[in-house]
């Protein structure tokens, strides 16, 4: 019986992939370089100092990482805070609020650094539902390294095999799956771009879900 839920953040609590990639256009027209859609596409799930570390590799930046991620940042959080119809995935807080009054465990561990965390948090008022939050900003390696998801397991008041994950991006499923851990995919009309197959299932609306399926859910496999 599932215990414990642990979620992904971008793109399955929120759709915030969009705002992400806008503000990262940004700031890629002001450091004069072209990265294709197909690139950007491979960064999903991966923390932010991955992402820049790639960056700098692949087309010789000089600029300081954190600077570098400080920068983006500052961009999303103005961006995110001018935003007034960025809403949580349909469907998603109902089965939140579902879970925590049947006594599931909820985590959230996202590739995100903790102050993007907390702003999500703090707009759509989550934190009361969630014991832990688990950035990947904390970590030498980000998705798909396991090492985000078996940090958050280990917060679970239940054993692992009673945990389950929530995710979308191709990177954060492969990491559940290193982890050992039964993994949910997630897939909204607005991804497209990633390969969920290694997923034990894969839902497509969140109203399919509730207390009672989530709680049987890794029996399936």
């Amino acid at each position: 019986m599932v215990k414990t839920v642990i979620f992904d953040m971008d793109g399955v609590l929120v759709n915030s992939e969009p705002l992400h990639h806008e503000v990262s256009l940004v700031q890629f027209k002001d450091l004069n370089i072209e990265v294709t859609d197909d690139i950007f596409a491979t960064f999903t799930g991966n923390s932010n100092k991955m992402i820049y570390q790639k960056l700098k590799d692949r087309f010789q930046l000089s600029h300081n990482i954190e600077d570098l991620i400080s920068a983006k940042n500052t961009l999303f959080i103005d961006a995110f805070d001018k935003k007034e119809d960025l809403h949580l995935m349909s469907g998603v807080k109902e089965l939140i609020i579902d879970l925590y009054q049947n006594g599931v465990q909820l985590i959230v561990a996202s590739s995100s650094e903790m102050e993007i965390i907390n702003k999500v948090f703090e707009r759509f008022d989550l934190d009361q539902y969630f014991t832990h939050k688990v950035s990947g900003n904390d970590f030498p390696e980000s998705k798909p390294n396991p090492a985000i998801f078996l940090k958050a397991a280990s917060y679970s008041k239940a054993p692992i095999e009673e945990c389950i994950i929530i995710e979308d991006s191709t990177n954060g499923i492969k990491a559940a799956k290193a982890a050992g851990i039964f993994c949910v995919a997630y897939k909204s009309e607005e991804v497209n771009s990633q390969d969920q197959s290694l997923a034990d299932i894969i839902v497509y609306n969140y109203k399919d879900l509730n207390f009672e399926k989530v709680s049987k859910i890794n029996e399936l496999s």
